[in-house]
């Protein structure tokens, strides 16, 4: 819980100052009554089979108001993610997958999906992050002088300190500031996590779920912590941290950074913060060494080179996923490659492709239903793949598990650094949306599943053409996705559920 010592909050003993505890005090208030926060309102919170699992999890979804059935605590554990982007609801679904694996049932609480005042503040706050999110990419100066600094609490140019500190001022997520307006915030949501069982293992995959779940009066709750570049804005106080890699837990542990002003502060508790390692979904760390050795099958075997692109939202990349797809096409005509690309849930973006793709609609195989999806890609698991494969669903659930269900039987995946950047496949890195995701880039390059950022057009071409053209890139990081599940580097998921159950998982 957040605590305020002499009239200013702290965190894990750090204090800011008055002036940014009366704005962290003013900012929930400013939210209170901008969405008609109610003290008292009720939440009824049941259970119901998830509407989109088809049976993937066996998933229950926690809904309001409805006719399901109670939670059962016994043998369940809570996993609560929001929708920002499809990153958080990427480390959910492997929360979910390890969750159900070691023998628990999972229950699926997305903010999002219980109307109320959760819903409300977070779609505005996102609405606002996605705007600025486009703008970076489609202003090059935009993106270096203003949402690189902001994304990773760095001014970008020297001579730039004025600039930097306004625009940290209102939203400056590594500092300590955020951290307790984020939690402010975040008490508008404990009618809702009240409503839950206070001592259920929970999982979150977004700060402000996790801080909610504290604010309600949680006890049992494990953060999955994203990207690689530490944020004070992730930490909760009252919450265990599973932090992906060694770096980022030097970073939380010493909250490197984390004063606005530059002062050593106080570390986090080592009971608070675990090295847990990659949140990935047990069917993929259980299979890596038969799908590696199936990638190098194919390779020998002179299939066509298998590379998935995986595109967000608004189109905020266009002009690169246009450059792959001209530098694909005759690649795939002459059987050098099978292209796939998932369009996740925008289906502006197949309106926007279908014409760049006027002149090559025989190429085209398109995939817009799970069981379609799921078809499809069990086909291709021994058998060569041939063409160009599109696919779009209709909810979100789909939309991303297309791609964690894909990637089994893909060679390459070409993606940003995002939250896919800790997965088990061999991957080529986009240029970054935000400096943040530079971190996750790093940590992919080095233990040798990824390529390094290719931060331009010319970049990510040579990077397809290399690993189409030769078998050693390829090759190397399969053998190094096999070592690094040999030392645990894609446990995290297991081991956030083991922090919440105390049960250990055994392969």
């Amino acid at each position: 819980m957040l605590q305020k010592k002499d009239g200013r909050y702290e965190v894990y003993g750090n204090p800011i100052t008055e002036r940014q505890t009366r704005a962290a005090d003013q900012w929930k208030a400013m939210l209170a009554k901008k969405f008609n926060y109610d003290p008292n309102e009720k939440f009824n919170l049941t259970v119901e089979d998830h509407p989109y699992d088809s049976g993937i999890f066996g998933l229950k979804n926690i809904v309001r108001n409805g006719n399901g059935k109670p939670l059962d605590k016994t043998n369940g554990v809570i996993v609560s993610t929001i929708r920002m982007g499809f990153g958080h609801y990427r480390i959910a679904m492997a929360g979910v997958s390890a969750a159900k694996a070691m023998g628990f049932t999972p229950y699926w609480l997305d903010l999002l999906g219980i109307p109320g005042i959760s819903t409300d503040v977070i779609n505005w706050c996102n609405t606002n992050y996605s705007k600025y999110s486009r703008i970076s990419q489609r202003y090059p100066w935009f993106d270096k002088y203003v949402w690189e600094s902001l994304t990773t609490g760095e001014p970008t140019l020297p001579g730039l300190d004025a600039l930097f500190n306004y625009m940290t001022s209102t939203w400056p997520w590594r500092f300590l500031k955020t951290e307790v307006k984020d939690y402010k915030m975040s008490e508008l949501f404990n009618n809702l996590y009240g409503a839950l069982p206070s001592d259920m293992p929970t999982l979150t995959s977004h700060m402000w779920t996790a801080m909610g779940a504290v604010a309600g009066g949680m006890t049992n709750v494990v953060d999955m912590m994203f990207d690689n570049w530490p944020m004070a804005f992730q930490l909760t106080e009252g919450a265990k941290h599973a932090v992906q890699s060694p770096s980022g837990y030097y970073g939380f542990r010493a909250m490197r950074g984390f004063d606005d002003k530059g002062k050593v502060l106080k570390p986090v508790p080592q009971d608070a913060l675990f090295f847990t390692g990659h949140h990935v979904d047990h069917e993929l760390v259980e299979n890596i060494e038969v799908d590696c050795a199936d990638r190098i099958t194919r390779m020998n075997a002179k299939e066509p080179r298998r590379f998935l692109v995986t595109m967000g939202g608004a189109g905020a990349q266009r002009e690169l996923f246009k450059a792959i797809i001209e530098h694909a096409v005759p690649m795939i005509e002459k059987d050098q490659i099978a292209l796939f690309i998932n369009l996740g849930d925008h289906k502006d973006n197949w309106v926007w492709l279908q014409e760049q793709l006027a002149h090559h609609k025989d190429l085209i195989n398109t995939h817009f239903t799970w069981e379609d999806t799921k078809e499809f890609t069990d086909s291709i698991r021994k058998k060569p793949a041939h063409g160009l494969h599109i696919f779009l669903h209709d909810n979100t659930f789909h939309a991303v598990y297309a791609t964690n269900y894909l990637m089994r039987v893909m060679d390459v995946m070409i993606t940003k650094p995002s939250e896919l950047a800790f997965y088990p496949v061999p991957k080529i890195f986009n240029a970054r949306v935000g400096g943040h995701e530079m971190w996750g880039a790093i940590r992919g390059a080095e233990i040798g599943d990824s390529t390094v950022e290719t931060r331009t057009i010319p970049q990510t071409l040579q990077a397809i053409d290399l690993l189409t053209e030769a078998d050693d890139l390829l090759a190397m990081f399969c053998d190094c996705i096999v070592k690094n599940k040999s030392i645990g580097i894609y446990d995290g998921a297991y081991k956030s559920v083991e922090l919440a159950t105390g049960k250990k998982f055994k392969r």
